[in-house]
């Protein structure tokens, strides 16, 4: 071919050397062959820049991947730089790259997309720029402020106590622990917390005595009246459980005669109830009335709910009963011994205001007004076993079960329980004697949920 090329070249220009001619060849061969790369470039070039890349966000502290497209004819030599020490690293596919790991600094990282068509694989790489961004993790953006000094009604930050029940004749008996933990928003805001609780165990007659209250956030001594709601409470069942006798007696009777007429048994474990538990939210009530007016102030400056309850395991079964006002949750649950098929008892009906996100309070004297109002706040039910009794404030109970619907879903509380035990950031070990489990079930109370920053109480008699 070459030669066939140099005749014509030596018919059309005469007698010229030979060496004129293969120099005049390779310039212009070179001159074309440069030009057509240079095309070929171009039309890569405009295929990778209109090739649509998308790149989601990323997180610190957060698992990543990503496949991203990258399907250019001609193109088999590329790589991608710009995420060295970001945690994050490329994986090459045959018509992809994988983008994966964990970020462990937040920014926009450009990323350089380094690439050239086959036919010039001795020239210079191009390029095409892509930013990734990786968000900061949520959680470092909380501040925790200190409470200012010299307030009203100082509270601690946090709050947890185990109560250990020996065992009686080589039995196990159930253990109580709670913990409350300020919340996050009240926490970047310097404000205190407003959720309280009590715990009591009478090691002479084995009564359980347990109060949760949560302090409402829009009322300015909140804090103060859910511990006058917890501790008045439990106080008046404390002294009255002293001298049960009559009560217990009540119960047997009714455990007796429920299948054969239970409205009628019932109803004088009904009226112990109402003087037992009604009367201690009454009087926790009173007192935070009597506290208001001593400061001069109006008593929803004091708002507060308050979950209460009671129990003692007979040898026919476990008695429960129960008073609740407002939101969060008291449930009794029950699973097998292997865990499964587990039964859950809500023991009251969480509060709904006028507006969505509204509930009702303690100090509210619509509360009161009435006998029938106070009972439809009670309740009390024998059951063989349990695995735990639950109560626990909306700072908790909002995140894990969202709804009220959910509230009544056994499974749900299957998981709940499930989730705290065996947390892998903070699980806690709900077994016989472990007085870990308080300083444990503290810790659990930072878990993460998108929106839900409140205080968080938690009580579990199990």
């Amino acid at each position: 071919m070459m030669e066939k090329i140099i005749e014509i070249i030596k018919k059309i220009s005469g007698e010229v050397p030979q060496n004129l001619i293969e120099n005049f060849l390779s310039d212009t061969v070179s001159k074309f062959w440069k030009q057509y790369v240079m095309d070929i470039e171009t039309v890569i070039k405009n295929r990778v820049e209109s090739l649509k890349i998308t790149i989601p966000n990323a997180m610190v502290n957060k698992e990543y991947k990503i496949e991203i497209p990258f399907d250019i004819e001609g193109v088999s030599e590329y790589s991608v730089e710009g995420l060295d020490d970001t945690g994050l690293a490329v994986e090459k596919q045959e018509k992809s790259f994988i983008i994966s790991g964990t970020p462990t600094k937040s920014g926009t990282f450009s990323l350089s997309i380094k690439y050239r068509h086959d036919v010039s694989k001795l020239g210079e790489y191009l390029e095409r720029k892509v930013d990734l961004i990786v968000n900061p993790d949520p959680r470092t953006l909380w501040k925790d402020l200190p409470v200012p000094d010299g307030i009203e009604y100082p509270k601690k930050n946090q709050q947890a106590e185990y109560v250990k029940v020996t065992a009686l004749d080589g039995t196990p008996r159930k253990d109580i622990v709670a913990a409350s933990k300020r919340g996050r928003s009240h926490a970047n805001e310097g404000k205190p917390r407003d959720d309280d609780f009590r715990l009591y165990h009478n090691d002479e007659n084995d009564w359980y005595v347990i109060a949760v209250a949560d302090g409402a956030g829009s009322a300015k001594y909140s804090r103060e009246g859910s511990r006058i709601a917890c501790e008045t409470a439990v106080n008046h069942c404390v002294n009255e459980l002293k001298n049960c006798e009559k009560f217990e007696e009540n119960i047997t009777q009714y455990n007796l005669f429920k299948d054969e007429s239970e409205s009628e048994a019932r109803k004088y474990v009904g009226d112990d109830i109402y003087k037992l538990i009604g009367v201690a939210a009454f009087k926790a009530h009173k007192a935070i009335d009597n506290e208001a007016e001593k400061k001069g102030v109006a008593s929803k400056l004091y708002a507060t709910t308050l979950l209460l309850a009671i129990a003692k395991k007979f040898d026919f079964g476990w008695f429960v009963a129960t008073f609740w006002v407002g939101d969060g949750a008291i449930c009794l649950y029950t699973e097998d011994k292997n865990g499964e098929n587990p039964q859950s008892v809500l023991l009251g009906v969480p509060d709904e205001g006028e507006y969505a996100g509204q509930t009702r309070f303690l100090t509210m004297p619509e509360i009161f007004k009435d006998s029938t109002s106070l009972y439809k706040r009670l309740r009390f039910r024998i059951v063989n076993d349990f695995t735990a009794l639950f109560l626990m404030t909306d700072g908790v109970s909002d995140p894990w079960f969202e709804t009220d619907s959910n509230l009544n879903n056994s499974e749900k509380w299957q998981a709940f329980y499930k989730e705290i035990q065996d947390n892998k950031d903070h699980p806690v070990n709900l077994e016989d004697d472990n007085e870990n489990a308080k300083d444990e079930l503290l810790g659990w109370l930072d878990f993460w949920s998108p929106g839900n920053h409140d205080d968080r109480t938690i009580a579990i008699l199990y």
